[in-house]
Order: structure tokens, then sequence, then C-alpha cells
């Protein structure tokens, strides 16, 4: 078998009716495209902890420690299958601290927030973009967790229950 996994976290912070997004530049796997607000691959000590993956990635790439932020939930967890990788991604949701100021800059490219509204017109990833087309639509009005699996026309989400 040739194929790979490649695992990968996301965290997408708000504020109020704001969100505040990432235009990569130079990633080794999405670049010039607006992404989470911080995230990246895996390290092998994190392979069966997202969360620790977001937390890292989150302190790394913008400088925020866990108390900056609140309310933290992996909310998607999505499969896309492409160029020999079966590329599995965890989204994070979180609310930004009050005590953190709304400048924030990123190691890894251009931070902005946007208003809620403006984010079904930017060019995203492909599994993110349903991502959050999914999360405007449903998600932001649950703590649910959904899955989605990718087939080429979409990502199909189904909300994750946990059950005995």
């Amino acid at each position: 078998m040739d194929e790979k996994l490649r695992n990968m976290t996301s965290l997408y912070i708000t504020k109020g009716d704001e969100m505040l997004l990432l235009f990569r530049q130079g990633g080794s796997v999405v670049s010039d495209t607006w992404v989470g607000s911080a995230g990246g691959h895996f390290e092998e000590n994190e392979l069966n902890d997202p969360g620790a993956c977001v937390l890292r990635e989150l302190n790394e790439e913008l400088g925020i420690s866990e108390n900056g932020i609140r309310n933290l939930l992996l909310r998607y967890v999505t499969l896309r299958r492409v160029k020999g990788e079966i590329r599995q991604n965890y989204y994070f949701f979180a609310e930004l601290d009050s005590e953190i100021g709304d400048h924030i800059v990123s190691t890894e490219g251009i931070s902005r927030w946007f208003t809620l509204s403006e984010l079904s017109a930017l060019e995203m990833p492909y599994t993110a973009k349903f991502v959050i087309d999914h999360y405007l639509k449903i998600g932001r009005r649950t703590n649910d967790m959904y899955v989605g699996v990718a087939d080429g026309e979409g990502v199909n989400f189904t909300k994750l229950s946990e059950y005995e």
C-alpha cells in the first residue's frame, strides 16, 4: 500500500461575530489561501492527541497559550484522499479571551479578523470551505461534533454521537 496518512489540526478563533483567519504563505501542503487561525501537522508524540497538537500550533504560530482562549472544542473531523495520502483534519473552535488584544500576528502569514458573514466568499482549502459553510449554517448553534468525508463533489457531514 503506497498511501500515507497526513494528520493535521486547524483552530478557528472567534470573538463575538468575528473569526480570525490566516492567509497562509509558503506552506508545504496549503499555501496562498485562507485557513484557520493556527494549525499544522501532528508531531510524533501527538498522534493520539489532536488537542495537544492544536495547542502547540497556537503557541508556535500566534504566541498565545492555552489561557488565551476559552471553550476549546473539537467540532469537526474530516477525511479526504488526495495525492496518495489520506488526509485527516481535526477542526477546533475556541473563543479569544478578553484579556488578549485584537492585534494578533502569525509566524505563518497574514492574520486578519473577518465578520462571519464574510467567510463564505473567501478562498479556502477544500475541506475547510465545507467545514466553515457547515459551521455557519449549523455548527455554531450547537456543541455537537461532526465527521465529514470528502467525495469529490463535497463533504458529507454526520453528527458524531457518543454512545456505548
